[in-house]
């Protein structure tokens, strides 16, 4: 079975810039701390002015460091050392142009940069700034300069109204997203063995109109898709994620598909796979639909008492047919009781590489839960139990085990 992410405390150190993006990260650091994580703030001298070390100090359970401090001889060895050398990950949040500029030249001019030369863990950025600022030659050059170097993570910004009331790119991605990467680099620690890969997914429930109001359709909500993507994407991948009506947004990065029926879904993933290295189709698509369909809604007395049903598309046993050797298909398997023995037939009939059975009867999992477990299995014989944990968690252990499979 696999191990889990790490059975001692995690510690991230959270270094903030001087943004009004700033106060965002009041919700990162509460959010870490509830997790169980073990956290530390640095705020620059221009992050004083946005938000104080007090209310960091409050939220993190731990006084925050300033560049008084750094300069203070008051620590039995220098506090730039003390805190590189504590942290699993090092988060800037929010990354100024100023500061991304002082790192893409390896400067340390203050606690926040000198302890980034001073670790050696993995370094994730979430820049935010005005849209002007952020595509201007010279932060796209630093940008992408920084980034080639495997410490650093980036996350992409995002596009709406600014605090300048400008409407553009540049805006900080959102604290749950920066707590999604987090945990991902936790569980990784900092690798990228999906770089150069590109992950297909399909996610949530299919619908199967009657007629422009009601469908058989499944309480799936698509999370495990959803988990499944960030996990491949914090990995280095290219993801295309194929997904039902959904409640959540598709992470920024990845390739959104929206679909509907089961047609809709098979026509999109057949037109994907060829450039798929990995495919995961954990969408719940339905077995039948109904055999007519009006264009109006049906009056109630005219529904019919003996629904005609017609089969939908196999789209997992399509994919089975198609794929080529190197070319890796999970499919998902959500059953009731015994989950092996149908999961196995599955398996073999559908011309998987793997299959993901994972109990829908069983408490705070399967459909519309954000946690998870299964048993993983695969062609060669591997039976792996993997215990409740969250899906994202999920999804690291499935490309953990895919890997080991390669």
């Amino acid at each position: 079975m696999p191990s889990s992410v790490n059975p001692q405390t995690k510690k991230v150190l959270i270094a903030i810039g001087g943004g009004i993006a700033a106060y965002k990260v009041c919700e990162l650091v509460s959010t870490l701390f509830k997790s169980g994580v073990e956290v530390r703030v640095i705020l620059t001298r221009s992050a004083e002015k946005f938000i104080t070390p007090l209310t960091l100090a409050t939220l993190s359970r731990h006084r925050a460091y300033t560049d008084d401090d750094f300069w203070q001889p008051i620590y039995s060895r220098p506090l730039h050392i003390e805190l590189g050398e504590w942290a699993d990950l090092l988060v800037i949040a929010p990354l100024t142009a100023n500061t991304l500029a002082k790192l893409a030249y390896g400067m340390g001019d203050n606690l926040l940069t000198n302890t980034v030369l001073a670790s050696t863990c993995p370094v994730l950025l979430a820049p935010a700034m005005n849209t002007d600022m952020w595509e201007q030659v010279a932060v796209q050059r630093n940008w992408r300069q920084l980034l080639t170097d495997c410490r650093f993570y980036g996350m992409e910004t995002g596009s709406g109204l600014l605090a300048c009331d400008r409407i553009g790119h540049g805006r900080m991605a959102e604290p749950p997203e920066i707590f999604v990467y987090i945990q991902s680099l936790l569980h990784t620690q900092g690798k990228r063995d999906l770089a150069g890969k590109q992950v297909l997914i399909s996610a949530g429930g299919t619908r199967e109109y009657l007629d422009p109001v009601r469908f058989i359709g499944n309480p799936s909500t698509g999370k495990m898709g959803l988990a499944l993507a960030q996990a491949a994407l914090h990995r280095g991948a290219k993801v295309t994620l194929v997904h039902c009506p959904a409640s959540w947004d598709v992470p920024l990065g990845v390739e959104g598909i929206g679909v509907i029926s089961a047609a809709d879904m098979q026509q999109v993933m057949l037109k994907y796979l060829a450039n798929a290295d990995i495919i995961v189709m954990s969408a719940a698509v339905a077995d039948v639909k109904p055999r007519d369909y009006s264009n109006e809604k049906l009056p109630k007395r005219s529904l019919p008492e003996n629904l005609p049903l017609t089969p939908v598309p196999d789209i997992v046993a399509e994919l089975g047919k198609r794929k080529q050797p190197h070319q890796y298909l999970i499919g998902f398997a959500a059953q009731t009781g015994d989950i092996i023995t149908p999961a196995k037939e599955k398996l073999q009939r559908k011309k998987l590489d793997a299959i993901v059975a994972n109990p829908i009867d069983k408490p705070d999992s399967g459909f519309g839960s954000d946690n998870n477990q299964a048993v993983f299995l695969d062609i060669s014989g591997r039976e792996i139990e993997i215990p409740a944990c969250s899906k994202l968690e999920m999804a690291h252990y499935l490309f953990d085990l895919i890997a080991e499979s390669n």
